[in-house]
């Protein structure tokens, strides 16, 4: 059978590693560090999970913006815009200190990626994650022999769900997009991939802005890396 696909690209958070144990607790200690009443609630998975996927600066500014809405009723107003610079650096800060310590790989993901990686196809990790701490991530799960490439959220000028990143790592790649699959876990992966002209398969345990991952438009849904079939 005539090969159809000639590279892989794949998501990092929420397709192979569910890292949101990292993001509670990194935002959590990064609010510590605010001026904020101590009465304050910290915020729990179900509300991250809402706001993770389109990079880091814009994870701080829904919590922030989070945080501001739920205070005005109940608490003097708090510019909290004004202390985004250093809520972005503190979170940075301990995001680095917890990377991958409170992070589990999915189950199929080590079984998919040696299947994958049987097939000799060229496997890159892009992922909106700052690239250093993706590095470190896939390091510290031992999935980082599987990649030729990362590529994070300050690789490139823009993020997903821009198409940018797709295009420039099918351009490094010497691929087009039409062969070259992307797999991921949310709708910025399939924006980015339908923007691109790549194929996009979305994993259906993912985290999707915590909305259900079976609405978006993609080419199919897997269960389970372990149980897809690999194109040869």
């Amino acid at each position: 059978m005539k090969r159809t696909i000639d590279a892989v690209i794949i998501d990092l958070d929420g397709t192979m590693v569910d890292t949101m144990g990292d993001f509670v607790v990194a935002i959590n200690l990064m609010l510590g560090d605010l001026p904020l009443p101590e009465t304050r609630l910290p915020l729990d998975a179900a509300r991250v999970s809402q706001m993770v996927g389109k990079g880091s600066e814009h994870l701080v500014k829904s919590v922030l913006n989070h945080v501001q809405v739920n205070m005005q009723t109940a608490q003097p107003a708090i510019d909290l815009e004004a202390h985004y610079d250093f809520a972005f650096d503190r979170y940075q800060a301990h995001y680095a200190a917890v990377n991958g310590q409170h992070s589990v790989v999915y189950p199929g993901v080590l079984e998919g990626l040696r299947g994958l990686h049987g097939t000799g196809l060229p496997l890159v990790c892009l992922t909106n994650k700052p690239v250093a701490f993706a590095r470190a991530l896939l390091a510290l799960k031992g999935l980082d022999g599987f990649f030729g490439t990362v590529f994070g959220g300050d690789s490139f000028e823009r993020k997903k769900p821009d198409p940018l990143p797709l295009l420039k790592t099918c351009a490094l790649l010497g691929t087009t997009p039409a062969r070259t699959l992307m797999i991921g876990d949310s709708s910025n992966d399939a924006q980015a991939a339908r923007a691109a002209g790549c194929p996009v398969l979305l994993v259906t345990y993912g985290y999707n802005h915590g909305e259900p991952v079976q609405t978006v438009d993609a080419d199919g849904l897997i269960d389970s890396l372990a149980h897809m079939r690999w194109p040869q």
